[in-house]
This record gives structure tokens, C-alpha cells and sequence, in this order.
């Protein structure tokens, strides 16, 4: 446009026709007025494509003249203290990665990143955050990654992460953190999938070991290098792990204090605990009833100090904590009890305790409960099956095949005749009978032996498209001899078919 109102302001000729001087002058002064916004790389950044990079260039303060088409933006390695609310002037709606990695920032203002709607990954560590405040991260309903490690987190408070719909990992690996950020899970509005937690290198001296249990993703929760107190819970918690061979203690076993300790006899009393096997086993009650579930691998003497969780479809109970009111108590040696099984209470149940052992492969410390019929329970998907419910489909399979040859036979050799009517003029089986039958009065002796019946498959015959006109029958029955199709068992076909039309 500035272009044009040069070209017209110098009186040139554009298609033929002269410019107006007053339209040239209106365009030069929208120009002066509202300068062209062109989008060019900082000269202190490097900018590849869609990738800007303005990292270790000594920034105490964030540019704002970065070009908003940019997918990744890298400021690492700076002197950056702060991320205000306008630390750009232009929302970045392509950002899927924002790198703030390695510099000072100590705050970070609510709705800082409503700016950048559709990040992806997020890197804030090596920083000098202290606190992670309410709708801190409030605008990133799509962030799936966020690295907050390497800073001073001591606290987090509730709602922090509470518009972060879609993250999956979490990184608070070298904080400062005491309590487990249990609320990371529970609040609403959190991560409703997060599969990734990485606590490792924190303060953290005990940790909730029944809410954890009750977590579908606690395979994925790194706890290594933490001051743990070692205590019955923790230990029974580390050895379910073990035999879910969970790569958060396969792969850091050695660097969690409660475990291959040979001090820790003292910490759980082993009377009781068994050196027997650990086999899968099954439990059925009818609907109403009690049932009594012992724990695999603990006696049904009464243990001191012992702490026994169990893991059941719905919930997670505890022998420390039982209300003598409630539908499952734990009782002391470590049993469960079912009072007033219900339907919906079948399922899987996992019994963790300290055994003070390492599980074999095949050992199983989980049983299972059916309540009611054990094949309607287990068709409905609410346990697994047994070997007698296998048992019972493969008989049942088999009844089946059984059924299906009979009727086969019974309908190759006792198919009723119905065709005898029509030599008599009438319509009768018309042209697609399958099956013709012959007049006993009319064969030979030696014919009479297989049994009277003449099976034969002929090609059906299109019917005439005039009802009233008469139908060609599509064989003269006068002119068929069949020998036997089924004779001692066997398929024997000899027979001959002679068609009146090519005896002409």
C-alpha cells in the first residue's frame, strides 16, 4: 500500500490511468500513521522458521518485539527474575514449547501464560521459585509437560494446578517439598491423567501410603532419595511395588532407605508371616453373607505393629483405621471381612502387608472374591475365570458340536418327502426343489437300496415374469435315474440326467 501511494505521489500511470493526488496523500498518511508490522527476528536471537532461540544472551528482561508465528521459543540460560502478566504484547497462538530453563525467576504473575493458549511443554527449571501459587498456570488446558525441577519449592498451594486438564507428566525432582502434593490429584479441575511424578531428591519423610494405593497411576511416582521414615506402611508399600515390578523401585531400589536394610527385623514383627508360596486363590459367598478373606502369606495369629492394606475394586482399607459400621473391616491378623456381600464386590483384591520378602514371579499376593454364581460372575467380567468355569465352556462347546452333526444328520436322512404332488399336474416343489422324491412303485428292486430317497441339486430356474402364463418345469422326474449320493457312509454320485429338449 505504501508502495502504491509512492508510486502515485510521483504522478506515475498504473493500468493505463493517473493516480489521484488525494487518495496518494490519504494512503501516505495511513502509513506514517499505522506503520506496516512486519515480522523480523531480534539481531539477538536466532530464528530458524517457526524456531526462535534468544538463549544465553544475558536478558534481565523478556523481548518484546519476539515474532508471534514461532512454534518453540527458547530464552534458557538468561538473567530473567520475573514473567509478568504483559511480557508480550501479542498472544503466541502457534507456542507449543516454552523453554525459561536456567535463570533467576522468583515469580511468575497470575494469567502470565493466557498469552500462549496452546502450549504443549513447559520448562521452568533450575529457577528460584519458592511457592507455587493459586491459578499459577491458569490458561494451559493443553499443557502435557511441565518441568519444575531444580528449584526451592517448599510449598504448594491448593488450585495451583487446577486449569491443567491434559498434563501427564510432572517434574519436582530437587525442591524443598515436605508433604506429599497429594492435592495434585484430588483437586478438581486438576490433571485427570497424570501417569508421571517425579518427587525424587525432596524432603519428604512419610508419605500417604493408602491414598497412594488407591491411585490407578502410582506406578509412575518416583519417591528415590527422600529422607522416608521407615515404618510397617512404607515397607509394605515398597514390597507391592516390588511384585508389580513397577520400574519406579525396579530401577532406584537402591536409593529408597527402607529397602535391603537387614536392620529393619525390628520395624514389623515377622510372627505370623509365612515362607510359604503365594498362590492366587478364589473366594465365593452368596449375595447377603459374610465372607472372611485371610491375607496370602500372613498366619491368622494376631500380629503387633503389623499394618495390613487391603486394595478392593472400589476402595482401600486398613486395619489401623476400621469403623466396626462399615461394609469391609480389616481385622487385626489381617483378614478381611465382607459383611453383606454384594454383587458389585466382586473383583480382584490385593493384600499389602509387610512380608519382608521378595516374591517370585508367580507368586501373587492379590485373591479372588465372587460373589453369587461363580460363571455369572465371571461372564460379567467381575473375576476371573477358574479353571472350572473353563471346564464347563469347553463342555459346553463340545454338547454344542454334538447337536449341530446330529441335526445335519437327521436332516440328510430323514428330510420328509414333499414333492409327491406334483406329478400330478400341480405346481408342487416347482423348479427349486432340492430334494426329489421317488415313487417306490416305480424303481428297480436294486434301487429300492438306498432307502427310497434321490437327493439333487439343481440351479434354480427364474420365474416367469407373466403369472397367468404357464411355468417349464425344470426337469421331466421320468427321465431321472440317481444311484445312491449317500451309500455306506459315503458320497457315491452316479447319476444320469437326460433333458427331452437335446433328444430331439
Amino acid at each position: 500500500m505504501c508502495s502504491m501511494a509512492s508510486q502515485c505521489s510521483g504522478e506515475t500511470y498504473v493500468g493505463g490511468s493517473r493516480c489521484n493526488p488525494a487518495a496518494a496523500a490519504l494512503l501516505l498518511l495511513l502509513c506514517l500513521v499505522f506503520p506496516p508490522s512486519v515480522a523480523t527476528c531480534p539481531p539477538y536471537c536466532l530464528c530458524a522458521s517457526d524456531i526462535i532461540s534468544c538463549s544465553g544472551r544475558n536478558l534481565s528482561v523478556l523481548p518484546v518485539d519476539l515474532p508471534s508465528y514461532a512454534t518453540r521459543l527458547d530464552l534458557s540460560h538468561n538473567d530473567l527474575s520475573a514473567l509478568p502478566t504483559d511480557w508480550t504484547p501479542e498472544p503466541f497462538d502457534r507456542l507449543t514449547t516454552l523453554v525459561l530453563s536456567r535463570n533467576s525467576i522468583r515469580r511468575i504473575e497470575v494469567n502470565a501464560f493466557t498469552v500462549t493458549p496452546h502450549l504443549l511443554h513447559l520448562d521452568l527449571s533450575s529457577n528460584q521459585l519458592t511457592a507455587l501459587n493459586l491459578s499459577i498456570f491458569t490458561g494451559l488446558k493443553e499443557l502435557k509437560e511441565l518441568l519444575l525441577y531444580d528449584n526451592q519449592i517448599i510449598q504448594i498451594n491448593p488450585g495451583a494446578f487446577s486449569d491443567l486438564h491434559s498434563l501427564q507428566r510432572l517434574y519436582l525432582s530437587g525442591n524443598r517439598l515436605t508433604t506429599f502434593p497429594l492435592g495434585i490429584y484430588w483437586e478438581p479441575g486438576g490433571p485427570r491423567n497424570l501417569t508421571f511424578l517425579d518427587l525424587s531428591y525432596n524432603r519428604l519423610s512419610k508419605v500417604p501410603v493408602q491414598s497412594l494405593l488407591s491411585l490407578p497411576q502410582q506406578g509412575g511416582i518416583y519417591l528415590q532419595e527422600n529422607p522416608l521414615v521407615c515404618d510397617c506402611a512404607l515397607l509394605a508399600l515398597l514390597e507391592y511395588w516390588m511384585w508389580k515390578q513397577y520400574r519406579t523401585l525396579v530401577d532406584f531400589r537402591g536409593q529408597y532407605p527402607c529397602w535391603g536394610d537387614s536392620g529393619q527385623g525390628s520395624v514389623c514383627s515377622q510372627q505370623g508371616v509365612s515362607d510359604m508360596p503365594l498362590e492366587a486363590q478364589t473366594y465365593q459367598e452368596e449375595p447377603g453373607k459374610m465372607l472372611r478373606v485371610p491375607c496370602p502369606g500372613l498366619a491368622s495369629s494376631t500380629q503387633e505393629g503389623l499394618v495390613v492394606f487391603w486394595v478392593t475394586p472400589r476402595t482401600v482399607v486398613n486395619s489401623s483405621t476400621n469403623d466396626p459400621n462399615a461394609h469391609l473391616i480389616v481385622l487385626p491378623n489381617g483378614t478381611l471381612e465382607i459383611r453383606g456381600a454384594l454383587m458389585g464386590d466382586s473383583g480382584t483384591y490385593g493384600c499389602v502387608a509387610a512380608r519382608r520378602r521378595l516374591y517370585d514371579p508367580y507368586e501373587s499376593v492379590e485373591v479372588n472374591v465372587v460373589i453369587g454364581n461363580l460363571s455369572t460372575a465371571s461372564a460379567s467380567g467381575l473375576a476371573p475365570r477358574s479353571g472350572a468355569e473353563h471346564f464347563n465352556t469347553a463342555f459346553t462347546t463340545l454338547a454344542s458340536c454334538v447337536v449341530s452333526i446330529i441335526l445335519v444328520l437327521l436332516y440328510l436322512y430323514l428330510t420328509p418327502c414333499r414333492c409327491r404332488e406334483s406329478r400330478g399336474g400341480s405346481r408342487g416343489c416347482g423348479g427349486r426343489a432340492l430334494i426329489l422324491c421317488s415313487d417306490p412303485r416305480e424303481v428297480e428292486s436294486g434301487q429300492r437300496r438306498s432307502n427310497g430317497k434321490r437327493v439333487a441339486f439343481l440351479e434354480p430356474q427364474a420365474e416367469d415374469s407373466d403369472i397367468g402364463s404357464p411355468k417349464t418345469p425344470a426337469m421331466n422326474l421320468g427321465h431321472v435315474t440317481t444311484e445312491g449320493i449317500l451309500k455306506n457312509g459315503s458320497r457315491t454320485v452316479g447319476h444320469t440326467l437326460t433333458d427331452p429338449a437335446h433328444m430331439a
